[in-house]
């Protein structure tokens, strides 16, 4: 395992990293062997969110790490809007999610589930309109004074809302954002690379990178036609395929397994060395429901693709642009 510094901090993290969003729905599965799998495979970030399975994913993950979770950086989220129905805590109708009371109430929770004192990153999950930059930013480095978590960062943010973010820390002579997380892939890379990149490298933010294999997509067992495998992502989250299994990504899929086994590679391993040729990843966050799943994951990111390679890459998502 290779590690990054994530962003402009002082947390060094492994280039791989664990999302364990999957586990907190799925009772199909052992997330503790998932856990334990990629603790083992030298996995030191592990991403989670206090919505996830409604604080199922979050209790999993303390329950596994135990006395493990000094030699790991754990990440969270919090502040799900409270129309989406889900994960919410008491006050969520009369308090927004980048509010003081709601982000004093979330973190408690977490910390409970979690079964820790401390949060390594902790991380706005969807943008909060109403809730003035100036309140999150002094109450999250409240926290950080009182030792409740070391650093914080943002996910699913648009470019401008994080900038406003950066802006006000540094008005307010406050500690800033360290990072950003976004969905981005071989199948998923407008939204990130006309807006987010620029603006992350000129703030010197680590990205990272959710979705990296696109809900399965990105490992070639869908195929064209046919029902997802049973147990699949695709199949037990079913309101996914819509999103993915477009005709447009398999003719994407099929030119990339092309490219990647002319070059003696598979497309999982071109999906995770792509993300992690980009010099402003700092961890690609990737799941995993099984152990065998983790462990490919955390092997697949070891291809160094040439420029020629990046080059040839880029020409065959340009062919067939996004929707």
């Amino acid at each position: 395992m290779k590690f990054r510094t994530l962003g402009q901090s002082g947390l060094v993290v492994s280039e791989i990293g664990f999302g364990t969003g999957e586990l907190g729905f799925r009772t199909d599965v052992d997330a503790e062997a998932a856990i334990n799998a990629a603790f083992d495979a030298g996995v030191t970030l592990f991403d989670t969110a206090d919505v996830y399975g409604e604080g199922r994913a979050e209790t999993a993950l303390g329950k596994a790490l135990g006395s493990r979770r000094r030699e790991v950086i754990v990440a969270t989220k919090w502040g799900v809007p409270f129309g989406l129905g889900f994960g919410q805590i008491e006050g969520a109708k009369t308090h927004r999610g980048a509010s003081r009371d709601y982000i004093l109430r979330a973190l408690e929770r977490s910390l409970r589930h979690l079964n820790t004192d401390y949060i390594d990153l902790y991380q706005l999950h969807y943008p909060d309109k109403f809730t003035p930059a100036e309140e999150m930013v002094q109450t999250l480095n409240d926290l950080i004074r009182q030792g409740k978590i070391r650093y914080y960062g943002v996910s699913n943010h648009p470019a401008w809302q994080v900038v406003e973010i950066q802006l006000t820390a540094r008005l307010l002579g406050l500690n800033g954002l360290i990072s950003s997380q976004d969905e981005y892939s071989l199948l998923k890379r407008g939204a990130v690379e006309r807006d987010m990149l620029p603006m992350l490298r000129r703030h010197e933010l680590g990205l990272l990178p959710y979705f990296p294999l696109a809900s399965g997509m990105l490992t070639g067992k869908y195929q064209r036609n046919q029902a997802p495998e049973a147990g699949s992502r695709l199949d037990f989250f079913k309101g996914l395929a819509p999103q993915f299994a477009t005709p447009r990504n398999f003719d994407v899929v099929e030119r990339l397994q092309a490219f990647a086994a002319a070059q003696g590679h598979t497309i999982l391993e071109l999906a995770m060395s792509w993300l992690l040729a980009c010099p402003t990843v700092s961890s690609v966050i990737a799941g995993g429901t099984n152990p065998t799943q983790v462990q490919q994951n955390v092997a697949a990111g070891s291809w160094q693709l040439s420029p020629e390679d990046l080059a040839q890459i880029d020409g065959i998502t340009q062919e067939l642009p996004e929707p």
